[in-house]
């Protein structure tokens, strides 16, 4: 809808109505899982039977909530420790990845810009699959002719945050990058003639500019780690991540403890997502 052309007021009824559909089928499912975490049934499924937090604190023969569910609490620390690394390990490559493909002069820039993004456009199981069977071969070899065993090149912890690293740092790429073509690079050479160094000018003039291009990249890349699910699924070992706990136990049957942990998550989300709004709305204002 172009708001400077003039338009009839049954095309404005019928364009609100589509955003209000479009906008209830986004966040209808969300908002069910929400109130459902709060249902006093045994099932996670309507009819509302009353208000209760026995999802989130209960810990008795029937009912164990979130916070007395000790599989369930260990899932979601391998999941935080799995996206800290992941995102810090994305945030420096993939920072550094951006630098190099700002730079005009560089001379394969663009069949490596190419490669970078290809993580992207490769399905997650497919990935998973690859890295699985990849780091398997590797590890089998040179347990076989050396006598090396690394055991990070099976299912395991470290093979997982190379599995996410793996396509999450070409999301940093493209969000620096971005940032970085509307930088002025006339102010790193005014600080360069000033006397100084190159680490000087990155230090003190470029990455606070990228300040919340940083913060922003660091955040959904943890996010996106966090949720990861199709290719964990094939990295994983005993350490399991919440998404694939998740999964485990709704082939078990699924319980209200779900829609508790959902809520959880979709809360803590939520509230990530507004303060990367609200600060990078504060620093675009400066």
């Amino acid at each position: 809808m172009i708001r400077t052309l003039p338009s009839s007021k049954s095309y404005k009824i019928g364009y609100s109505i589509f955003i209000a559909i479009f906008y209830l089928f986004l966040f209808a499912p969300l908002i069910v899982t929400c109130v459902l975490a709060f249902n006093n049934s045994n099932f996670p499924a309507l009819p509302w039977k009353g208000f209760t937090l026995d999802w989130f604190f209960a810990n008795t023969s029937q009912r164990v909530g979130v916070f007395q569910d000790s599989g369930l609490l260990r899932s979601i620390y391998i999941s935080f420790v799995t996206g800290l690394y992941v995102s810090i390990f994305s945030l420096i490559v993939g920072t550094m990845g951006a630098f190099l493909f700002v730079q005009e002069k560089f001379k394969f820039k663009e069949p490596l810009y190419f490669l970078a993004l290809t993580p992207l456009v490769i399905p997650g199981v497919i990935l998973g699959i690859s890295l699985l069977l990849s780091s398997t071969i590797a590890g089998n070899y040179l347990d076989d002719h050396f006598s090396i065993n690394l055991s990070f090149l099976g299912p395991s912890f470290w093979l997982v945050v190379l599995g996410q690293f793996s396509f999450i740092t070409t999301f940093v790429v493209l969000v620096v990058s971005a940032r970085l073509k509307k930088f002025d690079h006339t102010l790193e050479e005014a600080a360069l003639n000033l006397g100084g160094n190159r680490f000087d000018v990155i230090r003190l003039i470029t990455l606070p500019y990228l300040k919340p291009a940083l913060i922003g990249s660091f955040i959904v890349s943890f996010l996106m780690s966090f949720g990861n699910f199709n290719t964990t699924l094939f990295l994983v070992g005993s350490d399991t991540t919440l998404p694939i706990d998740l999964y485990s136990r709704i082939r078990d049957g699924s319980t209200p403890v779900l829609n508790a942990v959902s809520f959880l998550l979709i809360f803590v989300t939520s509230l990530l997502a507004v303060f990367n709004l609200i600060y990078s709305n504060s620093k675009n204002n400066k």
